[in-house]
């Protein structure tokens, strides 16, 4: 019944936008090229956001005292005279896209480096505020250093190619996302900020946007021939939607070409006219009929992860621990291995498991390995983690001891099951402060570590398995339902998956000795390896 409701508001919404459309088209008169931004605004823009938006978020709440202002607005530029009234209204429209590019920020904030098919829509909100900024500028008679129709123009193209295709291809990340996702949209959200140089700077620039753009494009066209759609009829719609794109940007790049080598140049206004039908009509009125035919819902954002409650101020170091101990011995950073995988940990080496049941009965010697591009960041972010007293790892690569202690922490500060805190020295300096926990999900047991950190905790939930003789921890999720990543959080509720990965492999290399190997990544590139060895009392 409440679901039934929910439909009819939105229904009722989007009656509203193509009425006070009708408005403008039978009232105002615009031109041809003046109505293909006006479709955007008052029809394309606010339908996608009532899709995209959650029911319980702040921007749903609000949503009527955005939307209807900014709508209005719109309209009312068509008949007023007064230069005053002109910048009111404009500012009102431009006000409302930065609203949608702040939500567009928020989103990204309480979910991170997460589920990039969210992330193109989450920067599609954001462009939108530019294209909001060129509007205005177009329409207060801004001197932008371009004439007025390129100003338009440029406003035109951040409300579709970097609002709508963004969000279309995220929608489609929805539904299927192959290995050649992220590269596509990587491409589609890198374009108009190339595009926008190119028009600024360089024609070869805008050259290189246009061949971009059309790498992208026919990307999402083969992802979304592919794409699995539950319904006929809506990819049709789709494929037919990026398709039309196919079309365009052909002559894009012609029209790109022109501008260097003008024996084949095309005209502005048969690019309007041209651009206006595929782009208006097909791709944008077709593309949002056929998602709002069956709108695909967003991953799980791992919500209910639990997160440690332990937070720390400007010094982390043991005393973060103090407040939180309680008289319970633990002997190891897990109190069984097989509490994880049992099928698969039960053949483990009886040493690696020994080590991570009774870790203090162990001596670790480690050397530090700083990737030679990350180094001169690892020694500015060392002159404050010593002081910090957290995630303090020494810059050269000399083989240090480290030691430290395993302290229990009460389960009702911290909010885990069972967790106790491994703090690592070297010398005198505080390496870690580590707190072990674990949690469950889909009958998978994941081990969760939390590093307090200022008003913050970096938590690192890693899988845990076996592979030949050797235990590996790993942040990279084996599957869209895992937990596994690392992640950055400052409140109960915003956990922001960061851009980082972590593997650890532990191996048996001799009675009583271990070896094991950390190594990080940052947005895919390997920054950091750490070589242990690891020795029994």
């Amino acid at each position: 019944m409440k679901e039934n409701l929910h439909m009819s508001k939105q229904q009722k919404w989007i009656l509203f936008y193509v009425l006070l459309f009708i408005v403008a088209i039978a009232i105002a008169k615009p031109n041809n090229f003046l109505l293909l931004l006006t479709a955007a605004q008052m029809l394309y823009i606010p339908i996608l956001l009532l899709y995209i938006k959650k029911k319980e978020d702040w921007f749903s709440k609000y949503f009527p005292l955005f939307i209807i202002p900014a709508l209005v607005s719109v309209l009312l530029l068509y008949f007023t005279q007064s230069q005053v009234m002109t910048i009111i209204l404009a500012g009102i429209y431009l006000l409302y896209t930065m609203i949608v590019a702040y939500y567009g920020v928020t989103r990204f904030l309480k979910r991170g480096f997460i589920y990039f098919e969210e992330f193109m829509i989450d920067a599609g909100m954001v462009y939108l505020a530019i294209g909001g900024m060129w509007y205005f500028a177009h329409i207060v008679d801004i001197d932008t250093g371009f004439s007025p129709i390129i100003t338009w123009l440029t406003s035109i193209h951040f409300h579709y190619s970097a609002f709508l295709l963004p969000v279309f291809a995220g929608l489609l990340g929805r539904v299927y996302k192959s290995e050649g996702y992220l590269y596509i949209g990587m491409i589609i959200l890198f374009a108009p900020i190339l595009l926008a140089l190119g028009i600024t700077f360089s024609v070869w620039i805008e050259i290189l946007s246009v061949i971009f753009y059309l790498l992208g494009i026919y990307g999402v066209i083969i992802l979304s021939i592919k794409a699995p759609f539950s319904n006929t009829l809506q990819k049709i719609l789709i494929v037919t939607s990026f398709g039309s794109l196919g079309i365009t940007i052909l002559f894009s790049l012609l029209y790109a070409l022109g501008q260097r080598w003008s024996d084949f140049s095309l005209s502005i206004p048969f690019m309007l006219q041209f651009h206006g039908f595929f782009n208006c009509i097909i791709f944008a009125l077709i593309g949002v009929i056929g998602w709002a035919l069956s709108l695909p819902l967003p991953a799980d954002n791992n919500e209910g992860m639990p997160i440690s409650a332990i937070r720390g101020k400007g010094t982390i170091g043991e005393r973060i621990i103090k407040p939180f101990k309680d008289d319970t011995v633990h002997q190891g950073l897990v109190d069984r291995i097989s509490q994880y995988e049992p099928e698969v940990t039960a053949s483990l080496p009886k040493a690696i498991a020994d080590f991570y049941e009774h870790t203090l009965n162990y001596r670790l010697f480690a050397e530090v390995k700083w990737k030679l591009w990350f180094k001169p960041f690892a020694a500015i972010y060392r002159m404050y983690s010593k002081r910090m007293q957290q995630i303090n790892l020494p810059l050269s690569a000399q083989r240090v001891e480290m030691n430290g202690d395993l302290i229990s922490i009460a389960e009702l500060r911290d909010g885990r099951p069972s967790p106790r805190a491994w703090i690592r020295k070297i010398d005198d300096d505080i390496a870690f402060v580590a707190i072990y926990s674990w949690h469950c999900k889909n009958n998978r047991t994941f081990m969760n570590i939390a590093l307090p950190l200022p008003f913050s905790t970096m938590t690192g939930i890693l899988e845990v398995k076996q592979v030949g003789s050797e235990l590996e921890l790993t942040s990279k999720p084996s599957s869209s339902e895992s937990d596994a990543g690392i992640y950055l959080s400052w409140k109960s509720s915003h956990h922001f998956r960061l851009p980082l990965e972590e593997l650890f492999q532990i191996r048996e290399t001799g009675k009583g000795t271990l070896k094991a190997t950390h190594q990080m990544w940052i947005f895919s590139l390997p920054f950091l390896t750490i070589e242990y060895e690891i020795h029994s009392l």
